[in-house]
This record gives C-alpha cells, sequence and structure tokens, in this order.
C-alpha cells in the first residue's frame, strides 16, 4: 500500500503571532517553526496502516526551504520517502491555490492513500481533505477518529459533535483525522540518523505542472486589506459587593452596551 501523508510547517503556537508589513501575509520568520501538531497524528496513523498492512509511506510538504525541518521529523518518525514542494512564487497562495499545488504535486505519486490533518493552526481553514479530494475526484473521509482498511477500501469513524459516523470508500481515497486518533510517537535517536539518509525529491511548480499564475499572493482569492496590533489588556474593574454588586453589574453593563 502506498500512503501520502501531507504535512505542514507552522509557526508555534505558543508564540506571539503577526502579519508582515509589506505584504500581509504571516511573518513566519519572526518565531520558531514546528510541524503543524495535528499533522504529527496523520503521520503516525499512515505508520500504524503500513506496520499492519505493509508498503510505503510518503510525507508531502509545501513550504520554504525551512520546511525540511518538518519534513525530517516526519522522516525520524519512521516515514519512508519526502517530497517537497517548494518554490518563491508559492508566497501568499491562499487555501483554493494550496490545494491546487498539492494535488499537482500528488499528481507526480502513486498512492491508495492520502492523509492530512484536519485543520492547520496558523489558519485553521478545516478545508484541506474536502479541497483536495474534489481537486483529485476522489472520496473524502473527513475527521477521522478511527481508521480501517479492508482489502481496497477504507473506513472510518467520523468525529460528529452528538458522537460519530462510520463513512466507507474505494481507494485511493482521502482521509483527514483529528487529534483523537493515535498518541503520536516520538522520533528515536535511531530514526534521527536515518532519517538523513531517506530520499528527499524537491519540486518546483515547474516540475509539479504548475503555472506560475494559479498560486501566489498576486492570484490568491483573499487578502487582508489592513491590520493592526492589538492593543495592551488594560486593567479590569474590581465590583465589590456590599449588597449592591448586582446593581453595579447592570450599571456597568450598560456603559459597555451589554444592555
Amino acid at each position: 500500500m502506498e500512503i501520502v501523508v501531507l504535512v505542514k510547517q507552522v509557526p508555534d503556537t505558543w508564540a506571539e503571532r503577526k502579519l508582515r508589513d509589506d505584504d500581509k501575509t504571516l511573518d513566519r520568520d519572526s518565531v520558531d517553526a514546528v510541524i503543524n501538531e495535528i499533522d504529527e497524528y496523520a503521520v503516525e496513523e499512515a505508520l500504524k496502516i503500513k506496520e499492519a498492512h505493509g508498503g510505503e509511506v510518503t510525507v508531502l510538504s509545501m513550504g520554504p526551504e525551512r520546511a525540511l525541518e518538518t519534513i525530517r521529523k516526519a522522516l525520524a518518525m519512521g516515514v519512508d520517502k519526502a517530497v517537497h514542494l517548494c518554490d518563491d512564487a508559492l508566497h501568499g497562495s491562499c487555501a483554493p491555490q494550496t490545494s491546487h499545488a498539492l494535488a499537482k504535486a500528488l499528481g507526480t505519486l502513486e498512492f491508495d492513500l492520502v492523509i492530512c490533518g484536519s485543520e492547520a493552526v496558523d489558519a485553521r481553514v478545516s478545508a484541506m481533505g474536502a479541497l483536495l479530494a474534489e481537486r483529485l475526484a476522489l472520496p473524502q473521509l473527513t475527521g477521522a477518529r478511527k481508521v480501517d482498511i479492508d482489502g481496497t477500501s477504507v473506513r472510518i469513524e467520523r468525529q460528529t459533535e452528538s458522537g460519530y459516523e462510520v463513512v466507507e470508500a474505494a481507494m485511493p481515497a482521502v482521509v483527514s483525522v483529528v487529534e483523537k486518533i493515535n498518541e503520536p510517537r516520538y522520533p528515536s535517536f535511531k530514526g534521527i540518523m536515518a532519517a538523513k539518509k531517506k530520499p528527499l525529491t524537491m519540486l518546483s511548480i515547474a516540475d509539479a505542472g504548475i503555472a506560475a499564475d494559479e498560486v501566489g499572493l498576486a492570484n490568491a482569492t483573499s487578502e487582508v486589506v489592513d491590520f493592526r496590533a492589538r492593543p495592551p489588556r488594560e486593567a479590569g474593574q474590581i465590583v465589590k459587593d456590599e449588597g449592591d454588586g448586582g446593581a453595579q453589574l447592570a450599571a456597568f453593563f450598560v456603559t459597555q452596551k451589554l444592555i
């Protein structure tokens, strides 16, 4: 079985993130970069499927050169090989453009299953699985908390607010997973050393058959028109209840136009 896992490098969620002044895109150089957390669960699930059914796992990432750090972590976890779609023309691409570029990159690979995280913490669009499935004309099985492979079909338990749904489709298919699906393994020292020797393919947009006017900030379907820094947090107002606390709260709500 051939499995491709999508991973993304994102700014550290514990750091203060900001936008660039020049083009109003996310300033990815201002903070440390890490692998998107839910993508680690996607990698783990791919490795578990490989261990149960055999085959190979390939990690695919779209991003600048520094995204190699994220790719190497996936390789150290046990992924067999990697593909890095890296080109300056991709900077500022919106979600639809990103899905187009990733679909083109996937077109250079053979796969039975594409697995991705349900969302990226730097954008939280939560639509890449569905967008990719549409681009590739494949079944989409999104929000998986459990994945089972039976021959040439894949079955998932899709997490919902009230429980779960069972969804099944023939492969090839696209699956997105949620964080409840497993517990990602830590890369071992042996895995870290082995990762340095594993195959890594670099793709430009030309290599993937992507036209320059199909991606990038200038051609994005959305843009940030303006932004400003969040104002510093002001000290709150303490209400001491001496029998008239309710009246004081009501008066405060009136001044804030909440009632």
